[in-house]
């Protein structure tokens, strides 16, 4: 039954999110939202939806363990599994221009984030300046992509929208949907992972980092795949920049001002440290050469299957 509750939710997550976004972007193209807000907002709160709704559910049901695990391991896993991934399809070149800002953001965040574990909980303190610090993000992305267009084509904003309209009932009933649909697939995910955890007699904070992580992190699969598979890397690596931003600044920010929780004693002492070597190891690969290579995707991968392993040796 657990396998079961799992794979509703899973489910439920994805297709969910997926209507949530077109819906979405429909509705804010009637409005006449330019199309760079519409990329950077709606595509990037989108892919990050799965993640939060989780960790609001987990934090709710009292697993703090899934609630952060899930945040941590997203993060993990969009570096070292989905481009590493993304890299062997196609080698990922990296706009230098958009890099030096977004590259910055997620390096601070990650900071921010190293900080917050550090402390030991969850509070409503940080998750304000969580959200401050997005909020600030957004508005400078978007006035800098207005000033300079020719720099739009990064991440954030580029990811690939449905230039079809579809009838103004359908893209609400998508909209409304779609997240009905995310957050009740979210309910089944979480129950699932959490009764999966018992079962097998591991931390809930394991199952967060794993399984969870991977689950909700699958937007960002799909969609990173199909631009390295089109050719168009810069959507592939923006698209991971920017939801390892979201996901930080976006979930941990508002699940710290609805439900302060305390930071898991696993991910507080090695879990968040790996998290920060990656994104230290993503950014240094990406201003060596500005591009990321198949044999760095390869190792990648690898550093991801020593990490599960890992996980699972002393689960």
């Amino acid at each position: 039954m657990e396998l079961v509750y799992l794979g509703l939710g899973l489910a439920g997550l994805v297709f969910g999110g997926d209507m949530l976004v077109r819906g979405a972007s429909d509705l804010a193209r009637r409005a006449g939202l330019p199309p760079l807000v519409i990329g950077l907002t709606l595509v990037g709160f989108g892919t990050s939806m799965p993640e939060l709704v989780t960790s609001l559910q987990a934090a709710s049901l009292g697993s703090p363990g899934i609630a952060i695990g899930n945040v941590v391991g997203s993060n993990i896993a969009n570096i070292l599994l989905i481009l590493g991934a993304a890299a062997i399809l196609a080698p990922i070149a990296i706009d230098k221009t958009a890099f030096r800002r977004d590259g910055l953001v997620l390096a601070l965040s990650t900071l921010l984030c190293a900080v917050m574990i550090a402390y030991g909980q969850l509070t409503s303190l940080f998750g304000a300046v969580f959200i401050l610090a997005l909020l600030a993000y957004l508005v400078f992305t978007v006035w800098s992509g207005l000033r300079a267009p020719q720099t739009a084509g990064d991440v954030s904003v580029s990811a690939p929208l449905d230039p079809v309209r579809i009838p103004v009932w359908r893209a609400i009933a998508f909209f409304i949907g779609g997240l009905a649909l995310t957050i009740l697939g979210a309910r089944f995910f979480v129950t699932g992972a959490i009764s999966v955890a018992q079962m097998l007699g591991v931390s809930e904070a394991v199952i967060g980092l794993t399984v969870v992580a991977v689950g909700t992190s699958l937007p960002e699969l799909v969609t990173t795949l199909a631009a390295a598979r089109r050719k168009q890397v810069d959507i592939a690596f923006g698209n991971i920049v920017g939801s390892n931003i979201f996901n930080v600044l976006f979930i941990l920010g508002a699940t710290a001002l609805v439900t302060p929780i305390e930071v898991p004693r696993s991910i507080q002492s090695f879990d968040v440290w790996v998290m920060c070597a990656v994104t230290a190891l993503l950014l240094i690969v990406s201003v060596t050469r500005w591009r990321i290579s198949r044999l760095e995707g390869g190792l990648f991968l690898l550093a991801y299957a020593a990490y599960i392993g890992w996980l699972a040796i002393n689960a």
